[in-house]
C-alpha cells in the first residue's frame, strides 16, 4: 500500500511552491502543516518515521520549483549564462551580467558545501514539529528585524546609492530588471555575495527561510526590497535545483516504488504555485515590505508550538 496518497502529493506540492518563494520556510510548514492536520497526514507525511520516503519526496518537489523559477527568469538566467561564458572567453570581468553571473557563482558556494556536510545531521536531530515551530517564529523575529534597520537606514542608502543607467546604447528605456541587476552589482562586493549567500546555511533548520534569510542579508547590505527578493530568486534556483537532482535518482529507484504517480502530480502542483508565487512576489516587493510574513510567521511559530505541546 502506498505511503503517499494523491492528495497528500498535491497539498504537499502546492504547499511547498509557496513556501519555497514566500519567506516563510518552506521546510517548517512541511513539517509543521502534516503533523497539525494530523491523521493519515501525521503518519504518511513524516520525515521521522522508518523507512518514509518523505523527506525524498520533498526534495524531488524542489525541482519542481526551481524550474519554475528557471521559466520565470529565463531571459535573466540566457544573459547571465551568455555573461558567464563571455567572461570567461574574454578573461575580463566588465559588463553587468558577467559581475551578476560570478556574484551568483561565488554565493552558492558556501551553501553548497554546507547543504553537503549538514544536511542529514540536522535531518535527523532537527526535523521534528517542535523544533520546526521554535524556527519558524524565530524566522519572524529576523525579517521583522531586517525591516527595523531598513527602515532607520533605508533614506540614507538610497541617497547614497550609485547612479545607474537608466537607458540603454540604443538609447531606450531599459527594463526594470535590467536597472534591478546593475544596482544589486553596484552594491554587492566579492564579500557581500559569499555573506548574502552563506545566509542561505540557516535555512538547513528547519523554520528559517532561505528567501527570507537571503533577502533579510539582502536588505541589511543596503539592497532595496525588490532587488534583494530578485537577487535570492535567482539564487535559489542552482542551489535547489542541485539538491532536487541528488534526491531525484533514489525516486528513480526502489524508493520510489507505488509512488511516482503521486510525485509527478506533486511536482506539477509545484511548479504552478511555484511560478505563480514568483509572479505576485516580484510585484508585492516593488513596494511593500515583509512585515506582514514576520508576523505571520512569529504568531503560527508559536501557536503551533503551544498547540503541539499543550493540546
Amino acid at each position: 500500500m502506498s505511503v503517499l496518497t494523491y492528495p497528500e502529493a498535491i497539498g504537499v506540492g502546492l504547499l511547498q511552491g509557496v513556501t519555497e518563494l514566500f519567506p516563510v520556510s518552506s521546510l517548517g510548514h512541511s513539517i509543521l502543516v502534516p503533523a497539525l492536520i494530523g491523521g493519515s497526514w501525521k503518519r504518511d507525511l513524516s520525515v521521522s518515521t522508518p523507512g518514509s520516503p518523505y523527506m525524498n519526496v520533498l526534495i524531488g518537489l524542489h525541482l519542481a520549483t526551481a524550474l519554475a523559477l528557471v521559466v520565470y527568469f529565463w531571459r535573466d538566467w540566457v544573459r547571465v549564462i551568455g555573461g558567464l561564458l563571455s567572461s570567461v572567453r574574454e578573461r575580463r570581468i566588465e559588463t553587468v551580467d558577467q559581475r551578476l553571473a560570478w556574484l551568483l557563482i561565488v554565493a552558492t558556494v558556501p551553501v553548497g558545501i554546507a547543504g553537503l556536510i549538514l544536511d542529514k545531521l540536522f535531518q535527523n536531530a532537527l526535523y521534528t514539529p517542535t523544533v520546526a515551530a521554535v524556527f519558524l517564529s524565530l524566522n519572524g523575529v529576523v525579517l521583522y528585524v531586517a525591516e527595523r534597520l531598513k527602515r532607520g537606514g533605508s533614506g540614507r542608502r538610497r541617497a547614497g546609492e550609485a547612479a545607474v543607467e537608466q537607458v540603454g546604447p540604443d538609447g531606450r528605456p531599459l527594463h526594470p530588471d535590467r536597472i534591478s541587476d546593475q544596482r544589486v552589482v553596484g552594491k554587492l562586493g566579492w564579500k557581500e555575495a559569499v555573506l548574502v549567500g552563506g545566509a542561505q546555511i540557516l535555512a538547513l533548520l528547519p523554520g528559517i527561510s532561505r528567501s527570507g534569510v537571503t533577502m533579510s542579508t539582502g536588505i541589511f547590505k543596503g539592497l532595496r526590497h525588490e532587488d534583494s527578493a530578485r537577487f535570492a530568486f535567482l539564487l535559489a534556483t542552482p542551489v535547489i535545483g542541485a539538491a532536487a537532482l541528488l534526491k531525484v535518482p533514489s525516486l528513480l529507484g526502489h524508493e520510489g516504488d507505488g509512488i511516482r504517480g503521486q510525485v509527478l502530480a506533486g511536482s506539477v502542483a509545484a511548479f504552478v504555485a511555484g511560478y505563480l508565487a514568483t509572479r505576485f512576489l516580484t510585484n508585492y516587493f516593488e513596494k511593500r515590505t515583509m512585515t506582514p510574513f514576520a508576523i505571520y510567521c512569529t504568531v503560527a511559530g508559536l501557536a503551533s508550538l503551544a498547540y503541539l505541546n499543550l493540546g
